[in-house]
């Protein structure tokens, strides 16, 4: 977007006025989003886990480090 100089007021109003994207933008973002998440998914289980022992703790994120 260039930017303008005025030297008076009457000279802001003649101004052309500027076009705004509008809700395309948004529109962008979103699929902006989709792209990186199919780039990068999440590669972690959602919640909180509780492992009686160590072993089954380290199986566990082998599972979801390996996928």
């Amino acid at each position: 977007m260039p930017v303008q100089k005025f030297r008076s007021i009457e000279e802001m109003n003649k101004a052309q006025p500027i076009n705004h994207p509008g809700s395309d933008s948004f529109e962008r973002f979103l699929r902006l989003c989709a792209r990186y998440w199919a780039i990068a998914p999440k590669r972690y289980p959602r919640g909180v886990f509780k492992f009686r022992t160590i072993e089954e703790a380290q199986k566990a994120r082998a599972e979801y480090s390996s996928s």
